[in-house]
């Protein structure tokens, strides 16, 4: 038996995985199901690892794809252009609301798949878009 109710458990859980997966990665959560007029964004989180590189610490927008099969098509194909335009507008709006400057800013996916007793199979996708 499936051991979710249609989608309603399923991208809670989802989202749920892509936190631990990302804090594991060493990124810091500022926000979850960030809501504003502009859309909603599933996390927010602090990229420290870029700091040597880049020189700043990096604000990423993370929107979460799950998905109970990928046979036909993979979950993060799902951001569409009309869903990335929401993502960068809600992005702006939390962007103009704190003090940000001196961080980069950069859009990623997440991608899970979630298959009847098989462990859940989690692809990041930094810099997914722009």
């Amino acid at each position: 038996m499936w051991p979710f109710s249609a989608n309603q458990e399923l991208g809670p859980r989802g989202e749920r995985l892509a936190r631990r997966f990302l804090r594991r990665g060493g990124m810091k959560v500022l926000a979850a199901n960030y809501r504003c007029p502009a859309g909603e964004v599933d996390l927010i989180v602090l990229d420290l690892s870029t700091k040597a590189a880049r020189g700043a610490e990096t604000v990423c927008f993370v929107e979460v794809k799950t998905r109970s099969s990928d046979h036909f098509t993979d979950p993060a194909s799902a951001v569409d252009a009309a869903k990335r335009r929401r993502l960068r507008k809600a992005a702006r709006h939390y962007l103009s609301r704190r003090d940000c400057s001196g961080y980069a800013t950069r859009f990623d996916i997440v991608s899970i798949v979630i298959r009847p007793g098989e462990k859940p199979r989690i692809r990041h996708l930094p810099g997914a878009f722009v």
